[in-house]
């Protein structure tokens, strides 16, 4: 199932994903995310034209993670947001990190 159909659930008691999977995970989405150093996150920084285009990214973002209930750390500024994800309660990656940065990437779609 494409990573954008599935919705997040509850992971806790589950361990992170490993570098392997995380990296496997990675190769589905469309952007070019990023693995953090420490591999307990993933990041993109979407560009923008403007800053009122950025908001609206934001505010459709902040819609998703809400639905969602799993919330990115988020850097905004002038033409940019940085979308940062992991999974606090497996301190480190999730599948519902993947599943929400393809959310995400519809957006733009």
């Amino acid at each position: 199932m494409n990573l954008s159909n599935k919705e997040c659930k509850d992971r806790k008691g589950e361990n992170p994903l490993n570098e392997n999977d995380a990296k496997s995970l990675l190769a589905e989405l469309t952007q070019s995310w990023g693995l953090s150093a420490d591999k307990k996150a993933i990041y993109h920084d979407f560009k923008f034209d403007n800053f009122y285009k950025t908001i609206n990214f934001v505010n459709a973002l902040a819609w998703i993670a809400n639905q969602q209930d799993h919330h990115p750390d988020l850097e905004v500024g002038y033409g940019h947001c940085l979308v940062r994800y992991s999974t606090h309660s497996v301190d480190g990656l999730s599948e519902n990190d993947f599943i929400c940065a393809a959310k995400i990437e519809q957006l733009l779609n």
